[in-house]
């Protein structure tokens, strides 16, 4: 019984931060995130010395990463003590959202749970129509033999009423610009100053997000998944969240971090990006050897949500 409840909890965990690594990539550690206090600039100040205010700077940064298409990722994300994990691979969005990524649990509650289902690490690949993750031998022995389970992106709304609607949305427009769009739909963003970035230039930004009202302008969720949503994000403690990014030379964001408050404690996403444009080539995992989310959930007695 309780190698099956960690099973069950498993396969919605799963779920969940897969998710979270791919958001992480695509819309994130902390708030002080290493600004330059003497390059710092208020909420009216210019671009980079170039006479183009933060609004239009970041504008041109939306449109410049969106047609990239394609980019190597590297994230870390921390929530509270319910999780820690990382995520490395390569995303594209030319055409849906697709790419691999490899995700390793390494704290928290989340990353316990795991270990009784034999891994702290899996590989995650991406299609437009559903995302894969690939998990080890000893929970293959579960599940007849498979290893890989199938979370088709029409099967998210039933972890959780409107933030599972929310989810499903979210994956299914999860690209490296929605951080960018994060700031312009924020109405409260600065230029911080010129930073380095391994290495590398950049222009930092910051701003404040009212995580309810992002939801409403940045999705396509109905008006009572919006007020489910708002309700469990309440419960959840959540309510803003500061969002800082750089933008490099070439209009093109190579660093973003995501910074919140709630009931679990501090959660906080960081994500470099780098290779824009770079081949991304993703394959679904053979049929034999893969299992669909919602028939182990009804195998284990539980099933999605009507």
């Amino acid at each position: 019984m309780k190698g099956t409840k960690a099973r069950r909890a498993g396969l919605s965990i799963v779920a969940v931060t897969l998710l979270t690594g791919v958001t992480a990539c695509g819309s994130g550690g902390s708030g002080g995130s290493g600004a330059d206090e003497e390059s710092s600039s208020s909420a009216s100040g210019e671009g980079a010395g170039t006479g183009v205010s933060p609004i239009a700077a970041l504008r041109t940064a939306e449109k410049s990463t969106d047609g990239a298409d394609s980019a190597k990722v590297e994230s870390t994300t921390t929530m509270g003590s319910v999780m820690a994990m990382t995520a490395d691979g390569s995303l594209g969005w030319g055409d849906g959202l697709t790419g691999t990524l490899t995700i390793t649990y390494t704290g928290g509650t989340i990353a316990d749970t795991m270990r009784q289902m034999g891994t702290t690490s899996m590989e995650a690949r991406y299609l437009p129509d559903a995302y894969y993750a690939r998990m080890g031998d000893a929970f293959a022995e579960q599940t007849g033999g498979k290893h890989w389970i199938k979370y088709p992106y029409a099967a998210l709304e039933t972890l959780g009423g409107g933030s599972g609607a929310y989810l499903k949305d979210q994956m299914e427009n999860s690209t490296p610009n929605q951080s960018v769009k994060l700031l312009l739909a924020s109405g409260d963003v600065r230029r911080v100053g010129e930073e380095k970035v391994r290495g590398e230039r950049t222009t930092h930004y910051s701003g404040t997000v009212e995580v309810a009202d992002l939801a409403t302008r940045n999705s396509s969720l109905s008006e009572s998944q919006l007020a489910d949503l708002r309700k469990q994000l309440e419960q959840a403690g959540v309510t803003t969240q500061t969002v800082d990014i750089w933008v490099d030379d070439e209009n093109l964001l190579v660093k973003k971090v995501e910074k919140g408050q709630s009931a679990n404690g501090v959660y906080s996403q960081t994500a470099y990006y780098s290779d824009y444009g770079t081949p991304v080539d993703t394959e679904v995992p053979p049929a034999a050897d893969t299992a669909n989310f919602s028939e182990l959930l009804q195998q284990q007695g539980a099933g999605p949500r009507s």
